[in-house]
Protein backbone atom coordinates (compact mmCIF):
# COMPACT_ATOMS: atom_id res chain seq x y z
CA UNK A 1 0.00 0.00 0.00
CA UNK A 2 1.52 3.66 -0.95
CA UNK A 3 1.09 5.92 1.90
CA UNK A 4 2.63 9.49 2.02
CA UNK A 5 1.97 10.79 4.83
CA UNK A 6 3.74 9.05 8.06
CA UNK A 7 1.57 8.10 10.60
CA UNK A 8 1.39 9.97 13.86
CA UNK A 9 3.11 6.90 15.92
CA UNK A 10 6.52 7.19 17.90
CA UNK A 11 8.74 3.88 17.66
CA UNK A 12 10.65 3.26 20.46
CA UNK A 13 13.17 0.69 20.59
CA UNK A 14 15.41 -0.82 23.45
CA UNK A 15 19.31 -1.89 22.66
CA UNK A 16 22.33 -3.23 23.91
CA UNK A 17 25.04 -4.68 21.72
CA UNK A 18 22.63 -4.58 19.07
CA UNK A 19 24.25 -4.26 15.49
CA UNK A 20 22.81 -7.43 13.84
CA UNK A 21 19.16 -6.67 14.56
CA UNK A 22 19.17 -2.63 14.71
CA UNK A 23 19.46 -1.83 11.50
CA UNK A 24 16.33 -4.45 10.43
CA UNK A 25 14.41 -3.38 13.01
CA UNK A 26 14.50 0.06 12.24
CA UNK A 27 14.06 -0.02 8.57
CA UNK A 28 10.45 -1.93 8.97
CA UNK A 29 9.44 1.37 10.35
CA UNK A 30 11.30 4.25 8.65
CA UNK A 31 9.32 5.04 6.25
CA UNK A 32 6.04 5.23 7.53
CA UNK A 33 6.17 6.76 11.49
CA UNK A 34 6.55 10.17 12.51
CA UNK A 35 9.31 9.71 14.59
CA UNK A 36 12.07 7.00 16.50
CA UNK A 37 13.79 6.68 19.60
CA UNK A 38 16.35 4.29 20.41
CA UNK A 39 16.93 4.37 24.19
CA UNK A 40 20.46 2.10 24.73
CA UNK A 41 22.23 0.79 27.29
CA UNK A 42 25.64 2.03 26.63
CA UNK A 43 26.40 -0.71 23.60
CA UNK A 44 29.88 -1.94 23.10
CA UNK A 45 29.18 -2.62 19.17
CA UNK A 46 27.99 -0.35 16.74
CA UNK A 47 24.35 -0.34 17.61
CA UNK A 48 24.94 3.82 18.02
CA UNK A 49 26.27 4.10 14.85
CA UNK A 50 23.80 2.39 13.30
CA UNK A 51 20.53 3.65 14.99
CA UNK A 52 21.79 7.18 14.18
CA UNK A 53 21.24 7.06 10.26
CA UNK A 54 17.61 6.63 11.19
CA UNK A 55 17.10 8.65 14.26
CA UNK A 56 18.55 12.33 15.89
CA UNK A 57 16.97 10.79 19.12
CA UNK A 58 19.34 8.07 20.92
CA UNK A 59 19.63 8.66 24.53
CA UNK A 60 22.05 6.04 26.91
CA UNK A 61 20.91 5.10 30.20
CA UNK A 62 21.66 2.41 32.08
CA UNK A 63 20.17 -0.59 32.50
CA UNK A 64 17.73 -1.52 35.70
CA UNK A 65 15.22 -4.26 33.90
CA UNK A 66 13.43 -4.38 30.72
CA UNK A 67 9.69 -2.93 33.22
CA UNK A 68 12.01 -0.43 34.61
CA UNK A 69 13.49 1.00 31.13
CA UNK A 70 10.32 0.38 29.11
CA UNK A 71 8.71 3.23 31.68
CA UNK A 72 11.38 5.84 32.26
CA UNK A 73 11.43 5.74 28.24
CA UNK A 74 7.32 6.22 28.23
CA UNK A 75 7.28 8.71 30.72
CA UNK A 76 10.72 10.61 29.75
CA UNK A 77 11.39 10.56 26.45
CA UNK A 78 10.22 13.95 24.30
CA UNK A 79 7.58 11.90 22.40
CA UNK A 80 5.27 14.13 20.19
CA UNK A 81 3.15 11.88 18.66
CA UNK A 82 -0.08 10.32 20.11
CA UNK A 83 0.86 7.07 19.64
CA UNK A 84 3.80 4.89 21.02
CA UNK A 85 4.88 1.37 19.58
CA UNK A 86 7.41 -0.07 21.62
CA UNK A 87 10.05 -3.03 19.69
CA UNK A 88 12.76 -4.46 20.50
CA UNK A 89 15.23 -4.74 18.29
CA UNK A 90 15.13 -8.22 17.27
CA UNK A 91 11.54 -7.48 16.09
CA UNK A 92 10.51 -6.57 12.74
CA UNK A 93 6.90 -4.93 11.29
CA UNK A 94 5.30 -6.92 8.39
CA UNK A 95 3.90 -5.48 5.10
CA UNK A 96 0.81 -6.77 6.66
CA UNK A 97 0.92 -5.01 9.70
CA UNK A 98 1.69 -1.87 8.36
CA UNK A 99 -0.70 -1.50 5.92
CA UNK A 100 -3.42 -2.74 8.73
CA UNK A 101 -2.15 0.28 10.59
CA UNK A 102 -2.51 3.00 7.52
CA UNK A 103 -5.74 1.64 7.15
CA UNK A 104 -6.61 2.12 10.81
CA UNK A 105 -5.68 5.50 10.93
CA UNK A 106 -7.15 6.56 7.15
CA UNK A 107 -10.95 5.17 8.47
CA UNK A 108 -10.21 7.14 11.69
CA UNK A 109 -11.21 4.16 13.98
CA UNK A 110 -8.16 4.41 15.77
CA UNK A 111 -10.58 7.90 17.62
CA UNK A 112 -12.22 5.42 19.16
CA UNK A 113 -9.34 3.08 20.69
CA UNK A 114 -6.37 3.26 22.77
CA UNK A 115 -4.60 -0.05 21.79
CA UNK A 116 -3.96 -2.34 19.09
CA UNK A 117 -3.23 -6.00 19.47
CA UNK A 118 -1.06 -7.76 17.09
CA UNK A 119 0.69 -11.36 17.53
CA UNK A 120 4.29 -12.08 17.08
CA UNK A 121 5.82 -14.61 14.21
CA UNK A 122 8.50 -16.39 16.25
CA UNK A 123 12.09 -16.86 13.85
CA UNK A 124 14.36 -19.73 15.32
CA UNK A 125 17.34 -20.60 13.47
CA UNK A 126 15.87 -18.79 9.65
CA UNK A 127 12.46 -20.89 10.44
CA UNK A 128 9.06 -19.76 11.34
CA UNK A 129 8.28 -21.49 14.77
CA UNK A 130 4.27 -21.99 13.91
CA UNK A 131 3.12 -24.83 16.11
CA UNK A 132 3.66 -25.79 19.82
CA UNK A 133 1.35 -23.51 20.94
CA UNK A 134 3.73 -20.63 19.82
CA UNK A 135 1.94 -18.33 17.43
CA UNK A 136 -0.48 -16.58 17.68
CA UNK A 137 0.58 -15.24 20.93
CA UNK A 138 -0.85 -11.28 21.59
CA UNK A 139 1.14 -8.59 22.55
CA UNK A 140 -0.28 -4.58 23.09
CA UNK A 141 2.78 -2.77 22.10
CA UNK A 142 1.14 0.11 20.32
CA UNK A 143 -0.94 2.43 22.44
CA UNK A 144 -1.74 5.65 22.97
CA UNK A 145 0.15 7.93 24.74
CA UNK A 146 -0.62 8.07 28.48
CA UNK A 147 -2.67 5.13 28.21
CA UNK A 148 -0.50 2.54 28.14
CA UNK A 149 2.51 0.95 30.59
CA UNK A 150 5.04 -2.15 31.27
CA UNK A 151 3.85 -4.34 33.84
CA UNK A 152 6.12 -4.43 36.26
CA UNK A 153 7.62 -7.90 36.24
CA UNK A 154 10.85 -8.85 36.15
CA UNK A 155 10.53 -11.18 32.84
CA UNK A 156 7.71 -12.36 30.45
CA UNK A 157 6.42 -8.65 30.80
CA UNK A 158 3.36 -7.84 28.87
CA UNK A 159 2.37 -3.70 28.28
CA UNK A 160 -1.24 -3.04 30.21
CA UNK A 161 -3.15 -1.03 28.18
CA UNK A 162 -6.40 1.09 29.64
CA UNK A 163 -9.19 1.04 27.57
CA UNK A 164 -10.45 -0.24 23.92
CA UNK A 165 -8.66 -2.22 22.13
CA UNK A 166 -8.25 -3.43 18.38
CA UNK A 167 -6.99 -6.94 17.03
CA UNK A 168 -5.52 -6.52 13.52
CA UNK A 169 -4.31 -9.38 11.39
CA UNK A 170 -0.61 -8.18 10.81
CA UNK A 171 2.45 -9.17 12.68
CA UNK A 172 5.66 -8.63 14.33
CA UNK A 173 8.48 -10.96 12.98
CA UNK A 174 10.49 -11.98 16.17
CA UNK A 175 13.88 -13.17 15.62
CA UNK A 176 14.61 -14.95 18.78
CA UNK A 177 17.96 -15.21 18.45
CA UNK A 178 21.32 -14.91 16.45
CA UNK A 179 23.26 -17.87 17.78
CA UNK A 180 22.03 -20.81 19.96
CA UNK A 181 25.34 -19.31 22.40
CA UNK A 182 23.10 -16.23 22.72
CA UNK A 183 19.63 -17.95 23.35
CA UNK A 184 21.00 -20.24 26.04
CA UNK A 185 22.90 -17.41 27.61
CA UNK A 186 19.94 -14.82 27.43
CA UNK A 187 17.54 -17.77 28.89
CA UNK A 188 19.66 -18.50 31.91
CA UNK A 189 19.53 -15.16 33.22
CA UNK A 190 15.92 -15.00 32.22
CA UNK A 191 15.61 -18.56 34.47
CA UNK A 192 16.86 -16.99 37.64
CA UNK A 193 13.78 -14.00 36.89
CA UNK A 194 11.14 -16.35 36.21
CA UNK A 195 12.57 -19.08 39.82
CA UNK A 196 12.28 -15.35 41.59
CA UNK A 197 9.28 -13.99 40.70
CA UNK A 198 7.26 -18.06 40.53
CA UNK A 199 8.88 -17.95 44.33
CA UNK A 200 6.92 -14.49 45.05
CA UNK A 201 4.55 -14.02 43.01
CA UNK A 202 1.53 -11.93 43.17
CA UNK A 203 -1.51 -11.69 40.96
CA UNK A 204 -1.23 -9.16 38.03
CA UNK A 205 -3.59 -7.12 36.26
CA UNK A 206 -4.08 -7.62 32.13
CA UNK A 207 -5.17 -5.59 29.43
CA UNK A 208 -7.35 -8.23 27.72
CA UNK A 209 -9.04 -11.31 27.82
CA UNK A 210 -6.30 -13.68 26.14
CA UNK A 211 -3.62 -12.98 28.39
CA UNK A 212 -5.90 -12.98 31.62
CA UNK A 213 -6.81 -16.41 30.75
CA UNK A 214 -4.07 -17.75 30.24
CA UNK A 215 -2.29 -16.52 33.21
CA UNK A 216 -4.47 -18.18 34.80
CA UNK A 217 -4.55 -21.27 33.61
CA UNK A 218 -0.67 -21.10 34.51
CA UNK A 219 -1.05 -20.02 37.69
CA UNK A 220 -3.66 -22.77 38.50
CA UNK A 221 -2.28 -25.41 36.75
CA UNK A 222 1.51 -25.09 35.78
CA UNK A 223 2.85 -22.62 39.20
CA UNK A 224 1.01 -25.11 41.31
CA UNK A 225 2.08 -28.69 39.58
CA UNK A 226 5.37 -30.72 40.99
CA UNK A 227 8.48 -29.32 40.74
CA UNK A 228 10.23 -30.92 38.09
CA UNK A 229 7.32 -33.80 36.88
CA UNK A 230 5.25 -29.63 35.64
CA UNK A 231 8.30 -29.67 33.21
CA UNK A 232 8.13 -32.96 31.30
CA UNK A 233 4.32 -32.40 30.85
CA UNK A 234 4.94 -29.38 29.95
CA UNK A 235 6.82 -30.17 27.14
CA UNK A 236 4.57 -33.51 25.79
CA UNK A 237 1.46 -31.19 25.73
CA UNK A 238 3.37 -28.61 23.61
CA UNK A 239 5.62 -30.76 21.19
CA UNK A 240 3.01 -33.70 21.03
CA UNK A 241 -0.25 -32.34 21.54
CA UNK A 242 0.11 -28.83 20.25
CA UNK A 243 2.23 -30.36 16.99
CA UNK A 244 5.49 -28.59 17.71
CA UNK A 245 6.92 -31.41 15.97
CA UNK A 246 5.70 -30.08 12.93
CA UNK A 247 8.28 -27.16 13.27
CA UNK A 248 10.96 -29.65 11.90
CA UNK A 249 14.73 -30.42 13.75
CA UNK A 250 14.59 -26.45 14.19
CA UNK A 251 11.31 -26.99 15.83
CA UNK A 252 12.75 -29.91 18.11
CA UNK A 253 15.46 -27.67 18.87
CA UNK A 254 13.45 -24.79 19.57
CA UNK A 255 10.53 -26.58 21.90
CA UNK A 256 13.52 -28.64 23.66
CA UNK A 257 15.10 -25.56 24.80
CA UNK A 258 11.99 -22.92 24.98
CA UNK A 259 9.46 -25.67 26.91
CA UNK A 260 11.88 -28.28 28.70
CA UNK A 261 15.50 -26.96 29.16
CA UNK A 262 14.38 -23.41 30.16
CA UNK A 263 11.60 -24.44 32.39
CA UNK A 264 14.09 -27.47 34.19
CA UNK A 265 16.57 -24.43 35.24
CA UNK A 266 13.95 -22.45 36.43
CA UNK A 267 12.73 -25.16 38.69
CA UNK A 268 16.35 -26.63 39.45
CA UNK A 269 16.91 -22.88 40.98
CA UNK A 270 13.70 -22.60 42.62
CA UNK A 271 14.87 -25.95 44.62
CA UNK A 272 18.06 -24.61 44.69
CA UNK A 273 16.85 -21.85 46.38
CA UNK A 274 14.57 -24.22 48.38
CA UNK A 275 17.17 -25.78 49.78
CA UNK A 276 19.58 -23.43 50.96
CA UNK A 277 16.92 -21.96 53.03
CA UNK A 278 16.24 -25.07 54.73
Amino acid sequence: MIFMTKLPISVVVLTYNEEKNIENCLKSVADWVEDIFVVDSYSEDKTIEIASKYTSHVVQRSFVNYSEQRNWSLENLPIQTEWIFNLDADHRVTDRLRDDLIKLFISGKQKSICGVLVSRKVFFMNRWIKHGGIYPTYHAPLFKKGYGYCEKKLYDQHFIVRGAIELLDGDIIDIVSDSLERFTERHNKWSSLEASYQLNRVDREFSFDDERKKRRILRNAYFNAPLFLRVFVYFVYRYIFRFGFLDGKEGLIFHFLQCFWYRLLVDAKIYEYRHRVR
